[in-house]
């Protein structure tokens, strides 16, 4: 077991997987209230090691909260999951939390995190900074790098405040919805 500032790692027997438990008392106030954290089991993969469940599991997710529940119509599949490192977030064996990853070059010049997703149902677990915090150890572990770029929703520019990210340049539309772009450095 490994501690850092933040969360505590439980290693597994599993290649690429680890259990990943918030610490409350490190959380932002604004973070932390009644509601206990429960334990999100992440678990690491590339594109080719996924199972066919496990995609089918992360694309329903995607299309419940990107297309449904956003009521934002646009084109999912971009051909960049295949370059992913993809970070799936488990809570009793359910797909809750994911994210992909890329290393410098592979979307933006900077490593990134995209496709930030929590359950709607799983919300108010704060699995979304148990998830991002998980993406941002992948990425140091695997690419070596801190340098991060999000493109963000800007509604949720305060949460990405919360994990070190920061405002660049001017806000913008993709897929008439507003985001920005947010640098960890």
């Amino acid at each position: 077991m490994c501690k850092t500032d933040k969360f505590i790692y439980h290693p597994e027997s599993v290649s690429g997987a680890y259990s990943i438990k918030p610490t409350t008392n490190r959380l932002p106030s604004y973070a932390r209230n009644d509601i206990s954290i429960k334990m999100l089991k992440t678990k690491i993969k590339t594109f080719k090691e996924l199972t066919t469940q496990e995609l089918y599991d992360i694309l329903q997710l995607r299309t419940e909260i990107f297309v449904v529940e956003q009521d934002c119509v646009y084109q999912d599949l971009d051909g960049k999951d295949q370059k992913a490192l993809h970070v799936c977030g488990y809570n009793d064996g359910k797909l809750v939390a994911y994210t992909r990853i890329f290393k410098a070059g592979d979307y933006f010049d900077e490593s990134s995190i995209g496709r930030v997703v929590v359950r709607a149902s799983e919300r108010k677990f704060k699995y979304g900074y148990a998830i991002m915090k998980a993406s941002i150890d992948a990425i140091k572990v695997n690419y070596n790098d801190s340098l991060i770029r999000i493109s963000a929703q800007t509604y949720l520019k305060r949460f990405y405040n919360t994990l070190e990210f920061n405002e660049v340049g001017e806000g913008y539309l993709e897929d008439g919805i507003p985001h920005i772009n947010m640098i960890k450095y």
